[in-house]
Parts: structure tokens; C-alpha cells; sequence
């Protein structure tokens, strides 16, 4: 059964940081996409950040140098993996409900937030004090 799950937020403050992961296992598409989004209270739903199989990456500009996505294969054939969202230097603009979602298909060149991920988690609330 495929399952796509975020962990790791919590209350940080100002300049903090925070790892978030995402565990999306039971698929076995060699090529995917995993998207970090996220929404704040009374806000749209922004695209922050994705990350494909190839390892091809993308940010949205208001955390360029801020952070980092990564990826790990927890096993072989390919039905576990395990994103990654570092965020340094958070700031209380950042908070939010944080969700990851996975696309079967590479794609996270330009507007990658604007396509259709097919399978989202829960979220996970991130809160920056300042």
C-alpha cells in the first residue's frame, strides 16, 4: 500500500532550525517527484521545494540558501525512500503546515508546483517564534 508521510516540525525560534522528513514507501516507479509544499493560516498553498529520483532539485525563491532537500534509498528496490527538508535560518514567515506529496514522473524543472502531485501526507506544523 502506497503511503506518503511527513514528521519532524515543531516550535523553533527565530534563525532556528528544523529537519523535516518525508517517508513515501510501497511504489516501485523507477522515476518520481517528491514536492514539499506548505500553507500558512489564511494563506495559499505554496510549493517550497521538490526533489526527483535523479536527484534534480528546486526551490521557490524565498528559501533559496536557506534550505536544503536530499534523498535517500532505504532499500533496493526502490519501494522506501526517505526526503529530506533542512531549514536553516527559519524565520516566523516559514510557519506553516508543512506537507510532502509524490509524483509518479520526473518533474521538478520551472512551475513544478503547478502540476498535479498525486499523493499528499498528513502535514506537519512548523512554528517560528521571533
Amino acid at each position: 500500500q502506497l503511503q506518503v508521510a511527513e514528521s519532524g516540525g515543531g516550535l523553533v525560534q527565530n534563525e532556528g532550525s528544523l529537519r523535516l522528513s518525508c517517508t513515501a514507501s510501497g511504489f516501485t516507479w523507477p522515476y518520481y517527484t517528491i514536492g514539499w509544499f506548505r500553507q500558512a493560516p489564511g494563506k495559499d498553498r505554496e510549493g517550497v521545494s521538490c526533489i526527483t529520483s535523479t536527484d534534480l532539485t528546486n526551490y521557490v525563491e524565498s528559501v533559496q540558501g536557506r534550505f536544503i532537500v536530499s534523498r535517500d534509498n532505504v532499500s533496493r528496490d526502490n519501494t522506501k525512500n526517505i526526503v529530506y527538508l533542512q531549514m536553516n535560518s527559519l524565520k516566523p514567515e516559514d510557519t506553516a503546515i508543512y506537507y510532502c506529496a509524490l509524483m509518479p514522473k520526473l518533474a521538478c524543472g520551472r512551475n513544478w508546483y503547478t502540476l498535479s502531485f498525486t499523493f499528499w501526507g498528513h502535514g506537519t506544523q512548523v512554528s517560528v517564534s521571533s
